[in-house]
């Protein structure tokens, strides 16, 4: 069984950053795709960002130029550093595992919630 463990929210002022983790067990992380979504409060899970098993990325329009996933298969960690956060960033975001990116296999993480407030 995959666990995902996030970690890295808080409360920031819009402008600010963060930086986002999730530390993935087992021994599937380097074959899977991985990914953060974030869901606001009365709203779908929506996908920010996702990483490929070659490092080829994807964002959400809203996100793009802001925001950047990254992974270190070594410590089977994917990072999001979120920077120029704004107001509409505030939701609770999950890690998700796709192994082979298959959208068969996947995991999900048990959410951290980003608030970005003055």
């Amino acid at each position: 069984q995959v666990q995902l463990v996030e970690s890295g929210g808080g409360l920031v002022q819009p402008g600010g950053s963060l930086r986002l983790s999730c530390a993935a067990s087992g021994n599937i992380f380097s074959i899977s795709a991985m990914g953060w979504y974030r869901q606001a409060p009365g709203k779908q899970r929506e996908l920010v960002a996702r990483i490929g098993t070659g490092g080829g990325t994807n964002y959400a329009v809203s996100v793009q130029g802001r925001f950047t996933i990254s992974r270190d298969n070594a410590k089977n960690t994917v990072y999001l550093q979120m920077n120029s956060l704004k107001f509409e960033d505030t939701a609770v975001y999950y890690c998700n595992l796709d192994l082979r990116g298959s959208g068969t296999n996947v995991y999900w993480g048990q959410g951290t919630q980003v608030t970005v407030s003055s």
